[in-house]
């Protein structure tokens, strides 16, 4: 069973009478513990397909199956619900709280969760381990690297071990180094059964993943392996 089916997904946006397309009738399927890139040039619709996939966003149109389940009939509340549960997300701006520590920090998803206050923290060091940080859990973001500060956002994606990881160009706004170490996070997780979904320009980002979904003007373009899709220099279309 995928545990991701988008069939003939649309997302219309509305403004002074003017509508938008952002994505036409797109449709893909998406197996457990799948790594999977999300590429097209800027304004292609990646970023749009992420947070429908992240449950952020509902489509205009179309049938989006999670666990082969239609999102369609859940309330917003339960889809918090099930997005604390079974997502992750990390973003390009982190959006960590600027006067909070790391222990905080990577806690917070906890706070909405069914996880007792009593383990909370045990969790948090947990996730904060995995990503090689427990050396600043006292820290404050403005005291981290960018390269940190990124970490610290893999961690509160991590805390409530989630099935699935979204992430939204997260070496953006990293130095080559830091870049390398966050996909070298990735692919660990992926190693562990975690499915993780990358929107990303960069191509040393894209070959660690499996798979290659990539958009034009919000249609799928091409859906392919890593290998079939470098080796056919379908990278050239980014150009």
């Amino acid at each position: 069973m995928p545990l991701i089916n988008l069939e003939n997904i649309s997302k219309v946006y509305g403004s002074d009478g003017v509508s938008t397309h952002a994505l036409h009738s797109v449709s893909f399927k998406i197996n457990p513990g799948e790594f999977v890139a999300i590429m097209g040039h800027s304004g292609c619709g990646k970023s749009t397909l992420l947070h429908i996939l992240g449950m952020l966003d509902r489509p205009s149109d179309g049938n989006y199956l999670f666990e082969d389940t239609d999102t369609k009939g859940y309330t917003d509340q339960e889809l918090a619900k099930l997005r604390n549960k079974k997502l992750g997300f990390v973003f390009q701006a982190f959006f960590l709280l600027s006067r909070t520590s790391v222990l905080d920090n990577v806690k917070l998803p906890l706070l909405y969760s069914a996880v007792h206050e009593s383990e909370w923290e045990t969790k948090a060091m947990e996730a904060i381990n995995s990503v090689g940080l427990s050396h600043r859990i006292s820290h404050r973001p403005s005291q981290l690297s960018g390269g940190e500060k990124q970490r610290v956002a893999i961690a509160r994606a991590l805390v409530n071990n989630p099935t699935m990881i979204c992430a939204d160009e997260p070496t953006g706004n990293l130095d080559s180094g830091s870049a390398g170490h966050i996909i070298e996070l990735f692919s660990g997780f992926h190693k562990q059964g975690k499915t993780i979904i990358v929107v990303t320009h960069e191509a040393y980002v894209a070959q660690n993943a499996e798979r290659i979904i990539y958009l034009e003007d919000g249609h799928l373009k091409h859906d392919l392996s890593q290998k079939e899709f470098f080796s056919s220099k379908k990278i050239l279309f980014m150009k």
